[in-house]
């Protein structure tokens, strides 16, 4: 499973890559702007084995770099404060248990677009980050959850389980509006979806988690100035 992981990331970034280097075979006039955005994410993490989530509120913010090469297609990079995570649901219990998880992420986009002033856009590829810190939201004894009975039934390992994954990688795309105000000066929003391809916790098959993959929605409005 993590070779499929690690296989998909490099043909992700070999994608980019080559259509950077198709676009710059033909000459263009090339356009480059700079801008920042700022959201919602909505995080959880597929475990293995599964444990029962709601999803867990966060933020993003961040600065973009956009060039534009060729018409329809450019690429993006970011700089981003992101809050991933997860939050447990007890169904009838009247527990709470979340974990925030701060990250500092660079992702690598291909963006294609259609559109004049207003602009219909796809943005998609690798990213890697970096993890700050993370905190826990609860009121279950954790030195005790062990001799609880109401988790007998229950998959409490992650909860015990400190965030082993110093560097995240995985893969992103979404959707989104962008519109012109002038020539210089646009807005837009931004739809995604992100998967990490590595485990946010110590999992394999020797251990009691085999596998901790986190997922983000995402929802952001941002600006572009054009520099160039």
């Amino acid at each position: 499973m993590k070779k499929t992981h690690i296989t998909l990331f490099i043909v992700g970034l070999y994608s980019i890559l080559n259509c950077i280097s198709m676009s710059a075979q033909t000459h263009y006039d090339s356009r480059v702007y700079i801008g920042g955005h700022a959201g919602l994410n909505l995080s959880r993490v597929e475990f293995t084995p599964s444990v029962t989530q709601g999803f867990n509120p966060g933020i993003n913010a961040g600065i973009n770099f956009r060039y534009i090469e060729e018409k329809h297609f450019g690429f993006i990079v970011e700089l981003n404060w992101e809050q991933r995570g997860w939050k447990e649901d007890f169904e009838d219990l009247n527990y709470k248990y979340s974990r925030t998880v701060n990250f500092i992420q660079l992702p690598f986009l291909a963006h294609i677009y259609f559109g004049n002033r207003g602009k219909f856009f796809i943005n998609a590829g690798p990213s890697i980050s970096l993890r700050l810190s993370e905190s826990t939201n609860t009121d279950i004894d954790l030195t005790t959850i062990s001799s609880n009975s109401d988790f007998n039934n229950r998959v409490t390992y992650q909860m015990l389980e400190p965030v082993h994954q110093k560097v995240d990688y995985g893969i992103q795309g979404g959707i989104g509006g962008e519109f012109s105000i002038n020539k210089r000066n646009s807005i837009y929003l931004d739809a995604r979806f992100y998967f990490g391809l590595g485990n946010l916790l110590k999992s394999g098959r020797t251990e009691n988690i085999r596998g901790s993959n986190p997922m983000t929605i995402s929802v952001s409005a941002g600006y572009w100035f054009r520099i160039k």
